[in-house]
């Protein structure tokens, strides 16, 4: 049997996108356990990916370094694995495989991590765009090519009987079809389309019949309640009222679903939902969500992407030109698409 320690990512839809990896490693051994090293609050989406053996909480905060609580753990650790897989490019990460004494140490170059990782990989970004591939190219043998990487899209286990515990406590009934809405993106204002385009597109989808559910953490609460606004009748702003767990199982009942580059969209195309993804000052070609349903708006001005959280000009041009005649132009195609069995 091989025992694998993943250190894990620190963000929602990076933490989906690494279940291609696990997914990857099951398919060439499916007697290996994987456990995966995360944090707390990751734990029930790690919980939905069947390929995962183990959920051990990071002793430490994104950003914290805590040496003595990630070489206490090391220690608690040592020969329980055969390999490690080191996910973020950090110093930090790298230390818990280090203290736990595993063999085979793989990661990529990044931070002066010599010693630490003793199976360094080249980053290849020409050959591996995606941040997925780059997760899956980690878990390839050692002399493997990053060329060609084959990236299983993820799929989370979604719970029936939770989701309709959630509906009862919430009040939902899905009595039309439901557009899911997620129009927070934590990294920051540059990622996030303008809240009166997502309440125009759920006007429009009220007024063709739709129910609306928007989703998000509690600081998007006001963005719900703007989109909610003269939509109240068929809208539900869910923004803090669910757990992370929750929103995975209630998603999986939406008929289409408009989102900002975020965690939330990568949730949303794992639990098979089509998606319309508008993409600021990130690159779908970086970050896209992992599914044949899907219609990636983004505007490529000159401009972009920049990767910053606020926009240096000052006029988001790169989010406030994707109008929403357009978005309801990419669901038309999508829904016109047959989906895949």
């Amino acid at each position: 049997m091989n025992r694998i320690l993943i250190i894990g990512p620190a963000w929602i839809g990076d933490m989906v996108l690494a279940q291609s990896l696990y997914k990857s490693l099951k398919r060439r051994d499916v007697t290996t356990e994987i456990d995966v090293v995360a944090p707390a609050w990751s734990k029930p989406l790690l919980h939905r990916m069947p390929e995962v053996s183990r959920v051990i909480g990071m002793p430490a905060g994104h950003g914290e370094l805590r040496l003595r609580a990630r070489r206490r753990l090391g220690r608690q650790l040592r020969g329980a694995y055969d390999r490690a897989i080191v996910l973020p490019r950090s110093i930090k990460a790298a230390l818990l495989p280090w203290f736990a004494r595993v063999p085979m140490r793989t990661g990529y170059r990044g931070e002066w991590r010599y010693g630490l990782i003793n199976d360094m990989r080249p980053l290849d970004r020409a050959a591996m765009p995606k941040i997925v591939a780059r997760f899956v190219f980690l878990g390839a043998p050692p002399g493997a090519s990053p060329n060609n990487i084959e990236t299983p899209a993820p799929a989370l286990t979604v719970d029936r009987s939770n989701r309709d515990a959630c509906r009862r406590r919430l009040g939902l009934e899905k009595h039309s079809k439901v557009l899911a809405l997620m129009p927070g993106a934590a990294f920051g204002r540059a990622k996030r389309w303008p809240t009166e385009y997502f309440a125009e597109v759920a006007r429009r989808y009220v007024e063709s019949g739709w129910q609306v559910w928007v989703f998000g953490a509690d600081a998007d609460r006001e963005l719900g309640e703007k989109i909610r606004t003269g939509n109240e009748r068929a809208t539900e702003n869910l923004c803090g009222r669910t757990m992370l767990e929750e929103a995975i199982d209630l998603m999986s009942l939406a008929d289409l679903a408009v989102t900002n580059d975020s965690g939330l969209m990568h949730v949303a195309a794992a639990v098979g939902c089509p998606v319309v993804a508008l993409y600021g000052s990130t690159s779908p070609a970086y970050t896209p969500p992992m599914t044949d349903r899907a219609r990636l708006l983004w505007r490529h001005l000159e401009c972009s992407p920049c990767w910053k959280r606020t926009c240096r000009y000052g006029h988001y041009g790169c989010l406030t030109g994707i109008f929403p005649d357009e978005v309801h132009e990419a669901a038309r195609r999508l829904s016109d698409r047959p989906a895949a069995h």
